[in-house]
């Protein structure tokens, strides 16, 4: 009777465990679409050509930098990419993120921080896809320019594979990014859809439905850019 009872216990602790770890999961892809919302919704912030020309958009709701002289970096969120071969379509299903590393630099205290990260260009894509990529080696990221026009933007910004956007909050000014890595977060993955998918399927399939959890985030992207800068009209590209 008491190894029935055990078991039992057992049972019961593991699904509590799933549906808690469910719930964590559905709760962060919820709370990337409302921290994407009020990061566009700044006036002078992301300009609407870096958002336009963005393929991904990824978005880590209170990344933890910790440090005493030598710090870390951790948080989890989404991925958004547009549909299409050229990434160029309607936006799709979020596969979920994780991005984790050591920083170095001379830093006290604890510091959540929003991050967004646009994605610019294929080999950005294709290298997050593929497996975990380190930031600064293996993708270059950069500071992304601020305000409504990108004029003031260097050479150098507007090559990188991805552009950070950050909202922090505590003792930091800013977050450096360069030598953290980023990878496709399976296991949330498979919390979300309620089966294995790696981000390759979710980003790159077809018929894979948007969560719930994860409408907010798709329709954010959707309003504020519901095509890809090399699809406006002439019209469009002015405004």
């Amino acid at each position: 009777m008491a190894s029935v009872t055990s078991l039992a216990l057992c049972l019961a602790f593991v699904a509590s465990t799933a549906v808690w770890q469910g719930t964590k999961e559905t709760d962060r892809l919820a709370n990337s679409g409302a921290v994407l919302e009020e990061v566009l919704g700044i006036p002078e912030n992301v300009p609407e050509d870096i958002l336009n020309k963005a393929q991904c958009v990824i978005v880590i709701p209170s990344m933890t930098k910790v440090a005493l002289g030598i710090g870390g970096s951790y948080g989890r969120g989404a991925m958004v990419c547009r549909s299409g071969a050229a990434y160029n379509g309607p936006w799709g299903a979020p596969a979920m993120y994780a991005i984790e590393g050591a920083s170095v630099g001379f830093q006290l205290g604890a510091e959540a921080t929003d991050l967004v990260l646009m994605v610019m260009n294929s080999r950005g894509v294709t290298a997050l896809l593929s497996s975990k990529v380190k930031l600064g080696a293996q993708a270059s990221v950069a500071a992304g320019p601020k305000g409504r026009h990108v004029e003031a933007a260097t050479d150098a910004t507007m090559r990188a594979e991805l552009l950070s956007y950050s909202r922090s909050r505590g003792l930091f000014a800013g977050v450096s990014i360069e030598g953290t890595s980023l990878r496709p977060d399976d296991d949330a993955n498979e919390q979300i859809y309620g089966r294995r998918l790696s981000a390759k399927d979710i980003i790159n399939g077809t018929g894979i439905t948007v969560p719930p959890s994860g409408r907010r985030l798709v329709d954010v992207l959707q309003k504020y850019s519901p095509k890809a800068i090399g699809t406006l009209t002439p019209s469009e590209r002015t405004r």
